[in-house]
């Protein structure tokens, strides 16, 4: 009598469980992939490291006492070092040359030309920058003062 309600009750899943639980796991799947951060990570943290190394270059400038600039074109940047009464690439491997991430715009105001931050023996900046970085629909800026100051800043 046992074997007979066994075989009657079916061991099985029914249509309609699997197809509750193939739509939980579909709707798993796609909340994982919408809240998954940006494989690039967001422009406000580039912006962010960009700020400190431009602070790192401000800092060698004062300590070495020689003069350090720092260059930024739509594509990238970089750092110089005064050497011998001519600029020269920054050895330093945190100055090293740097492109803007994939996808990230850098607006300079500058109409795509280079442009050119000096910071001397004292820290003081020969001029001040307004850098914008816009990657999707986020924006950051990094502001450079005449003070020798680097802050970034959510847009």
């Amino acid at each position: 009598m046992g074997r007979a309600r066994a075989s009657e009750g079916g061991n099985g899943f029914t249509l309609v469980e699997l197809m509750v639980v193939v739509t939980i796991i579909g709707l798993a799947a796609a909340v994982a992939v919408w809240v998954m951060p940006d494989p690039r990570g967001r422009v406000m943290d580039e912006a962010t490291r960009f700020a400190a190394r431009v602070r790192a270059a401000h800092d060698l400038a004062v300590i070495d006492a020689q003069p350090t600039s720092l260059w930024i074109t739509p594509a990238g940047y970089g750092f110089d070092r005064r050497v011998g009464g001519a600029w020269t690439p920054a050895e330093d491997k945190s100055l090293r040359v740097a492109r803007w991430g994939e996808g990230t715009a850098a607006d300079t105001g500058s109409r795509g030309e280079r442009v050119r931050v000096t910071f001397d023996e004292t820290g003081l900046a020969d001029r001040g920058a307004q850098l914008t970085l816009s990657r999707g629909g986020s924006r950051a800026s990094v502001t450079i003062g005449a003070d020798g100051s680097v802050r970034a800043d959510a847009i």
